[in-house]
């Protein structure tokens, strides 16, 4: 008796380790003006959190780790041409005597940024894609449920489904 009471808990301990996949786990992209924000479950995440979130998969490691790199390129790129148009216009609406070179050069860095946070885009929903696939999908213990319970006749597993 003392054994197979052994060998229920041990059971029991063993299933309640046992976890399926959540869909908190997957990573969900929602469409926003100029990109993409990334959520894991109801939690959004900025592109640090979005990486270390990856690490496990190394694919879709990989490959995030090539689209944080495109993004910050095309940050840098897109905030130094905002600069350079933003400046002159500030000059021009105070008063001063605007230099439209350097508003032109912004707008272009602007324009080439533009295909820069696209190519960041199509990696990052790309290595989402990669990292979702990765997961497995469903378990036995998604849907079920396995207890040790104690009922008038004595100690038992009870599965509910």
């Amino acid at each position: 008796m003392k054994r197979i009471a052994i060998i229920m808990t041990l059971l029991t301990v063993a299933c309640s380790f046992t976890y399926g996949q959540a869909s908190t786990d997957s990573i969900s992209m929602k469409k926003v003006f100029g990109g993409y924000q990334f959520y894991q479950g109801d939690k959004r995440l900025n592109m640090n959190q979005l990486v270390k979130a990856m690490e496990p998969n190394e694919k879709a490691y990989k490959e995030i780790k090539s689209a944080q790199s495109t993004y910050t390129l095309s940050t840098i790129v897109g905030f130094a041409g905002g600069f350079m148009v933003g400046w002159p216009i500030g000059t021009a609406i105070v008063g001063g005597k605007p230099n439209w070179t350097i508003a032109g050069i912004g707008a272009g860095l602007i324009v080439v940024s533009i295909p820069i946070t696209q190519s960041f885009n199509k990696k990052a929903k790309q290595a989402v894609e990669t990292y979702n696939g990765g997961l497995q999908t469903s378990s036995f213990w998604d849907k079920n449920e396995l207890k040790l319970s104690l009922t008038g006749n004595g100690i038992g597993l009870t599965l509910n489904f």
